[in-house]
């Protein structure tokens, strides 16, 4: 990395974002680099809208503010599209991955980003649901932001992933979610 990169995340309480951005925040401190990652609520049950932002950079980080031009934008719920202007402030050239059924194109056509950003699809709920049999698209949604932009590499995502999760969960459930990594890294779509 030779510059800041700012990922916000878009999400409802309880699909993991939070989880999601730390966990890229922390894959990225593996690799030495210098992190933030910071939740903003609203209301705090579960569905509401949220977001949260991830900082990654070779050098350290001086800002302390919430991201208003990301280079990269994850959208975890895509009935947030009407409601929530995701692409507010996202660079003409940065990233957008979503949580959706719905092709490249479609959303495209959908959002009326330039040709100039990167958009990617991946169906992280429904990885989430054949693999972790409950619709949380936070693990599968870093499997597509790894394989789409490659701020974070697969190999150390799953070896957080291992961390972390073992200190909470069962070794079924760690496998549950380093499957749906794999799965989304292999299914996400980006033109």
């Amino acid at each position: 990395m030779s510059q800041l990169i700012e990922i916000r995340w878009h999400a409802r309480a309880g699909q993991g974002a939070v989880t999601a951005a730390k966990l890229v925040a922390d894959t990225a401190l593996m690799q030495g680099a210098y992190i933030q990652a910071m939740p903003e609520y609203g209301p705090e049950r579960t569905g509401a809208p949220l977001k949260a932002y991830t900082r990654v950079c070779d050098e350290p980080i001086e800002v302390h503010n919430t991201i208003t031009n990301p280079d990269i934008v994850v959208v975890l719920d895509d009935t947030l599209l009407e409601t929530v202007d995701v692409t507010e402030g996202l660079k003409d050239d940065g990233t957008l991955i979503l949580n959706t059924e719905l092709s490249v194109e479609e959303v495209r056509d959908l959002l009326g980003v330039p040709a100039t950003t990167k958009v990617a699809v991946v169906d992280a709920s429904g990885i989430a649901m054949d693999t972790i049999k409950r619709d949380i698209p936070n693990t599968p949604i870093v499997g597509a932001l790894s394989q789409v932009t490659g701020v974070v590499p697969l190999d150390l995502v799953k070896e957080r992933l291992i961390n972390t999760f073992g200190k909470k969960f069962a070794q079924e459930v760690i496998d549950a979610n380093l499957e749906s990594v794999d799965r989304a890294y292999k299914e996400v779509s980006v033109a």
